[in-house]
């Protein structure tokens, strides 16, 4: 298999059999990649230990053959779900299929084609699997953080009273092409000014003003995993209290890394993270989650949250991102990826956690 081990194929059959399932569909295309390294844009695939097939059209021909080796390859001529139908060896099955990814329209059509074969609604079947990255998952991942860092790098020296947020953006997402990414793993966030304290503000043609705070969060996607990393800049003398609010984070921020241990609940870091914040008086400016674990999507399991019910076992890759905001006056947002070692979280990201002045 092109950059995935065969082998990850053996547990989820014996998860296929422990849910009485005889095969599943996938038609997630993150999945779809994880799983078998193909990177079009259309394609299902059958699961099955009798047999894996992965089905795309004319278009991907070469593509699936190329980036496809631990399974057969069918180009199909219509439909997805006709041609499933002909599939002789899936009448009479039990056929799981990916329910929060499944439209009503898309399940209705399956039922109505796929002749004596029984549907059975899952949802987040892969879980659990693609949360412990492989040596391979970990090296690509490492590469993508270090493509963003060297973007941050490029970019900085451009910030100015002259170009805008929208600028640097285009100017992040160019660069991560120019350096070997397929692209954003995210579009690129550049805010500053009072828009620095909305956590997921769009970039806007407005120039940067000196005595503003800047946070700058972005990413890449290198051989099918992202990146995702956020740091904040002064951009000429900012206030006292700003300076105070970033040494707060950055504060908050490495107690995250250094309070994580293999296995701890997810829910537990975020509030040992959080609990310092609130200790601070800045509670109620911290109004998201600590963090997000990341892969072939830069949102996926395990949810570093107050509610969540994950665990943090060794392999596992996910943020620690605490920000503050303040509206109508500066947000400050640290954010790495980090790996979950045995003895700890490794940071992919190496890049200073000062304040910087631009």
């Amino acid at each position: 298999m092109n950059r995935t081990d065969s082998r990850r194929l053996a547990p989820l059959f014996a998860k296929l059999a422990a849910e009485e399932l005889d095969a599943m569909l996938v038609t997630d295309l993150h999945v779809i990649r994880w799983l078998t390294g193909f990177s079009g844009s259309s394609a299902q695939v059958l699961l099955s230990p009798e047999r894996c097939l992965i089905l795309t059209d004319f278009r991907y021909t070469q593509q699936v053959a190329e980036e496809v080796t631990v399974m057969d390859s069918l180009i199909i001529g219509e439909g997805y779900a006709e041609s499933l139908a002909a599939i002789d060896t899936l009448r009479g099955c039990r056929l799981g299929f990916q329910s929060d990814r499944v439209s009503v329209r898309g399940h209705d059509r399956m039922a109505e084609k796929l002749e004596g074969v029984t549907l059975v609604a899952v949802e987040g079947f892969f879980d659990e699997f693609r949360m412990i990255k492989s040596d391979l998952e970990l090296r690509y991942m490492r590469q993508a953080a270090a493509i963003s860092e060297q973007v941050l790098e490029k970019v900085l020296p451009m910030i100015s009273t002259r170009v805008t947020e929208a600028e640097i953006a285009a100017e992040i997402s160019c660069w991560h092409r120019k350096l070997g990414a397929e692209g954003d793993s995210f579009d690129p966030i550049v805010a500053s000014g009072p828009r620095s304290a909305l956590p997921h503000a769009r970039p806007r043609h407005e120039k940067f003003r000196p005595g503003s705070m800047i946070v700058m969060d972005f990413g890449c996607i290198c051989n099918g995993y992202a990146s995702d990393q956020t740091r904040t800049f002064a951009f000429g003398d900012v206030p006292a209290e700003a300076r105070e609010i970033y040494g707060i984070v950055r504060d908050a921020q490495q107690l995250g890394l250094d309070s994580a241990r293999p296995g701890m609940e997810a829910c537990r870091l975020d509030g040992i993270v959080r609990d310092y914040i609130v200790s601070k008086g800045y509670g109620e400016a911290f109004g998201h989650s600590l963090g997000h674990g990341v892969g072939v999507e830069v949102h996926e399991n395990p949810r570093l949250s107050t509610k969540s019910s994950h665990r943090l076992p060794v392999g596992t890759v996910f943020t620690v991102e605490p920000g503050i905001y303040l509206p109508g006056r500066y947000g400050v947002r640290i954010e790495d990826t980090v790996v979950m070692e045995d003895g700890g979280v490794s940071p992919f990201q190496r890049y200073t956690k000062e304040l910087v002045k631009l």
